[in-house]
């Protein structure tokens, strides 16, 4: 029996490029995502961000409608709920709203925002894939850690957290609010004086529940403990993917939906008939995760000869230095040979594909290249 092809889905921010508009940016999305569905894609994620003038993608709910409307069959769904400023009930509620008109569908992914979202400290000590002079012995790119501790201290940080949450209000910790999520979609949630929430539409959804998460913390442990899909973000955070995985299998329990951990890991990716096409396409990318990086929020992306016209600092290149060296470039052999090395290296079960180019039509190809290449494989 042939080895089953690993799937590919799409992780989508709704990028707003240089020059164009939030409205048009919403509409190449919607539009990729009918191409992913042509293309056999498994799922197409919307991620949720905040504050960032290059990035449309505010409300990954209201953007799945819009999706579902104009796709049939591929599965949809969020890369991720930000938790941080939601309370359980209102994230079962709009997903429930969903799986009403468009039953079966969706996968609910759930993550933290804000600081919780960094990498944890505290994470458990994990046996995993031993990396000698930042490779794996199959040749993955792991680079050393980057700290997110300056982010903490941004004045947009700040700004989240007065904007996203109200007035004295306190997130509710993460593994309870899951636990919530669960009984709520279960209809078994009860206070502790018995009193029982059964919510309609969102008990009973048939939505897939997933965890995202950096590391081998709180997020792989809830998703492990749960026995729910876990996704580790290579593309965020690529120094601590290989403990993210790992820690989520050492957290493992079987539960009614999954009897075996089930893990899917993202990458950045553009692809070209060539490398040298490829990287023209790319080359706004470090611009623009500099901008994030500098807590100033992503910025419109940028094109070729706009990238190049900047002018780096020393600083600013070590900024960016680990996301630009894992960042998958070049032709569909390429680039499918780099995500087989990242399958290979994590035992993930999916790969997540996030594409970014000042081109709408750069994007397409990028994904349909792509899709053509892994689908000989």
């Amino acid at each position: 029996m042939a080895p089953r092809r690993t799937p590919l889905a799409v992780l989508d921010l709704v990028p707003i490029s240089s020059g164009s508009t939030a409205a048009q940016a919403l509409r190449n999305s919607v539009d990729l995502a009918r191409h992913a569905e042509r293309l056999g894609y498994a799922r197409y994620w919307f991620a949720e961000h905040h504050l960032n003038p290059g990035v449309a993608g505010t409300s990954p709910a209201v953007v799945l409608a819009l999706t579902a409307a104009a796709t049939s069959t591929i599965r949809l769904g969020s890369g991720a709920v930000q938790l941080g400023h939601r309370t359980a009930l209102s994230t079962v509620e709009e997903f429930g709203l969903l799986d009403t008109v468009y039953p079966g569908r969706f996968d609910l992914g759930l993550g933290r925002s804000g600081g919780s979202a960094l990498p944890a400290k505290d994470a458990p000590p994990v046996a995993s894939t031993p990396v000698v002079d930042g490779r794996t012995p199959n040749g993955l790119r792991i680079p050393a850690p980057f700290s997110f501790e300056h982010l903490l201290r941004s004045p947009l940080f700040a700004l989240h957290k007065q904007l996203l949450q109200q007035p004295g209000a306190e997130s509710q910790p993460y593994d309870e609010q899951i636990a919530d999520i669960l009984a709520l979609l279960g209809g078994t949630y009860a206070t502790g004086g018995g009193v029982e929430a059964h919510i309609v539409p969102g008990e009973g959804a048939d939505l897939q529940v997933w965890i995202l998460g950096t590391s081998a913390g709180i997020s792989a442990q809830v998703a492990g403990a749960n026995g729910l899909r876990f996704a580790a973000n290579y593309h965020v955070s690529p120094s601590s993917v290989l403990e993210a995985a790992a820690g989520y299998r050492a957290a493992f329990k079987p539960s009614a939906d999954l009897d075996r951990p089930y893990l899917s890991v993202s990458a950045d990716v553009v692809v070209a008939e060539d490398e040298a096409t490829a990287r023209e396409r790319a080359a706004g990318y470090g611009l623009w995760v500099r901008g994030i990086r500098r807590g100033e929020g992503a910025i419109p992306f940028p094109t070729p000869e706009e990238a190049r016209a900047h002018v780096w600092s020393d600083a600013d290149r070590t900024l960016v230095a680990d996301r630009l060296e894992t960042q998958f470039v070049g032709s569909p052999e390429q680039v499918a040979d780099q995500l087989e090395i990242l399958r290979d290296a994590t035992g993930a079960d999916e790969l997540i594909v996030t594409t970014i180019t000042h081109d709408h039509a750069d994007r397409v190809r990028s994904y349909e290249l792509l899709a053509g290449e892994w689908n000989r494989r």
